[in-house]
């Protein structure tokens, strides 16, 4: 069983008592709306948004980008895998993880204190992914959350362990469950163009880029013509990690460093909560963005290690 993650809430809450603060969450006075936050699987910023004419990516940058924040500066300043990206998204925490699904988290995900605070349904709230092992994100080791609070889960062939499956099943899936439950917290990743790149397939890494593109504005689409969710719902798309740099090592193919092409991805935050045509050049990384999240969602993560993006939301 972890322990370190009670260590680190002691040394935390001693930190703050001995400052004479009292901790507490400040939160929006439209929280509880619909969060969706998509996650593009390991492309490299250089063949995205650092590409001059951002061809690859017409709809983000030509529609959704004029609607909402984006930030030129968005890191994984940690370990740049897939699972621990996704845990660093959802935990706010920096811990190293397995990357193969056989490792939970040590800490709570923002879907679990969501689930127990609002004691909404575990339909309420979904992680559905293209790469099987992501399933571990449901649950944690902290004694107060494991096996309680999990969201409902849609990852890979049929669930841990079974492999990877094709993005436009996740996509059709994606639309199916939220029309069939309305969720009003789900995360959704898309296995390209990191599938593609680990084969050395350049053409089929760009096309990945230019797939999962299309994949947002079927999303984005949807969200604005369903009742329930638009006007209240705020989307959220982003990357776990990078790519290593050109001339680094085998480049776009692996990644896993501290290399510029590693650390540096995306972030694109549009929705009622989010500033419309709002340029962010401030340096920010996962666990920010899981602190901003706790803070939409009006939820208390004291082992969070980010802090809310006030820049980009609105006042």
């Amino acid at each position: 069983m972890y322990c370190y993650h009670k260590i680190f809430a002691l040394l935390y809450f001693t930190a703050i008592l001995s400052s004479g603060c009292t901790y507490e969450v400040a939160v929006p006075e439209s929280a509880g709306n619909n969060i969706i936050v998509v996650v593009i699987d390991g492309p490299r910023y250089t063949e995205t948004w650092g590409e001059l004419t951002q061809q690859h990516i017409p709809y983000q940058a030509g529609i959704l980008k004029p609607r909402g924040a984006f930030f030129t500066h968005f890191i994984n300043d940690s370990i740049t895998y897939t699972t621990a990206g996704h845990d660093q998204l959802l935990t706010g925490v920096k811990e190293s993880i397995e990357n193969t699904g056989l490792q939970l988290p040590g800490f709570p995900s923002f879907f679990q204190y969501w689930l127990k605070q609002t004691g909404a349904s575990k339909n309420d709230a979904w992680i559905i992914t293209s790469k099987d092992k992501l399933e571990v994100l449901a649950d944690c080791n902290d004694d107060a959350f494991h096996q309680q609070y999990n969201p409902s889960t849609d990852c890979g062939v049929a669930g841990l362990t079974t492999g990877y499956r094709e993005d436009t099943i996740t996509l059709n899936h994606t639309l199916q469950l939220m029309k069939q439950y309305h969720p009003r917290l789900v995360l959704i990743e898309f296995r390209e163009p990191d599938y593609s790149a680990h084969k050395n397939d350049w053409e089929g890494y760009i096309s990945g880029i230019q797939q999962t593109d299309g994949y947002i504005k079927v999303i984005d689409e949807f969200l604005q013509s369903d009742s329930f969710y638009s006007g209240t719902t705020d989307l959220i798309i982003t990357n776990d990690h990078g790519r290593h740099s050109e001339g680094w090592k085998n480049g776009f193919i692996s990644h896993g460093d501290s290399c510029e092409g590693c650390r540096h991805i995306s972030l694109l935050a549009a929705g009622p909560h989010f500033n419309a045509q709002q340029v962010v050049t401030d340096t920010f990384n996962l666990c920010d963005l899981n602190a901003t999240i706790n803070y939409l969602l009006a939820i208390n993560n004291p082992y969070s290690q980010g802090e809310v993006m006030h820049i980009a939301l609105k006042k």
